[in-house]
């Protein structure tokens, strides 16, 4: 019954999603590795540190070789900010995206939520969602 309402909530609040510029990389270091300098560049950088790794998500350019990473990912910014108590929005993006059979990873902030998908998987992805209601726009200036 809460995914029903959460649904509902998310149908009626479509936001637009930008697409952001940098092809982005997913790394995984060790848990005890300190944050390289190297992972803050390009438009977003996320740092999760947990018991069994630290993973980051950076611009791919900045990965020097030798690093374990997941390469050619690209972003979709969901236009925020978002209220904290909207619920769905990521759980109906996911959905119609995985209904396509194209795969995400998620990373949310305070303001917003950003769906990394492949850059093969780009084009693909607006059409899906531009044909299920979203404004998808390319990131101006």
């Amino acid at each position: 019954m809460a995914f029903s309402s959460a649904a509902s909530t998310a149908a009626r609040c479509r936001p637009a999603l930008t697409v952001l510029p940098d092809v982005l990389a997913i790394v995984r270091l060790p848990p005890d590795a300190a944050i390289p300098e190297w992972a803050w560049g390009g438009s977003l950088a996320a740092v999760t540190r947990t018991t069994e790794e630290l993973s980051l998500v950076c611009a791919q350019e900045s990965v020097p070789l030798g690093v374990q990473l997941s390469s050619g990912w690209r972003t979709l910014r969901v236009e925020g900010p978002l209220d904290l108590t909207l619920t769905g929005v990521l759980a109906e993006l996911a959905t119609t995206l995985a209904q396509a059979g194209i795969a995400i990873f998620a990373v949310s902030t305070y303001d917003t939520d950003y769906l990394l998908l492949r850059a093969s998987s780009l084009q693909r992805a607006v059409q899906v969602l531009v044909a299920a209601g979203h404004e998808v726009r390319p990131l101006l200036g």
